[in-house]
């Protein structure tokens, strides 16, 4: 693998380090928006989500870790993924259970989509898009639950 290869594979598991950071401080800014009556069902939820992408984090540190790459740090806020996060922390904010949600959706398709954008990738190895497809479906999984819960309120 060139090097040119190796840097494209290491910035696109970066994209993917940086979209679960932005998860994280999703869930977290949920967790501390959910009232104490409404949100006892979601807190085991959005904590389960939280770990997910911690665990997440960990398979992709490691795989640029063997390209020899550094993991990014930080969320993509202000970077090229996506601003949906922004727009989560601030509906959030108001305790509402069903904009938690909505927010909560929006989210997982944001993160649906940087795991879309990063298998479009040619540059990908095998190890990175197995790894990057089984996320994916666990994030898919996270977005189904969240919809259906939202269901539940209509």
């Amino acid at each position: 693998m060139d090097t040119l290869n190796i840097n494209k594979q290491v910035e696109i598991l970066n994209d993917l380090v940086q979209i679960n950071n932005d998860r994280i401080a999703g869930y977290e800014k949920a967790l501390e928006g959910l009232n104490d009556e409404e949100g006892e069902d979601l807190k085991p939820l959005f904590q389960r989500m939280i770990n997910n992408s911690v665990d997440y984090n960990e398979g992709l540190e490691k795989l640029i870790g063997l390209f020899n790459g550094e993991p990014a740090l930080g969320t993509s806020g202000a970077g090229k993924l996506y601003r949906a996060w922004m727009d989560f922390k601030a509906l959030v904010t108001g305790g509402d259970r069903k904009a938690i949600l909505e927010s909560c959706e929006t989210g997982e398709e944001t993160a649906l989509r940087a795991y879309d954008e990063a298998l479009a990738e040619e540059e990908l190895n095998e190890e990175s898009k197995k790894l990057i497809l089984s996320q994916r479906a666990d994030i898919l999984q996270a977005h189904q639950e969240v919809q259906a819960l939202k269901q539940v309120l209509k």
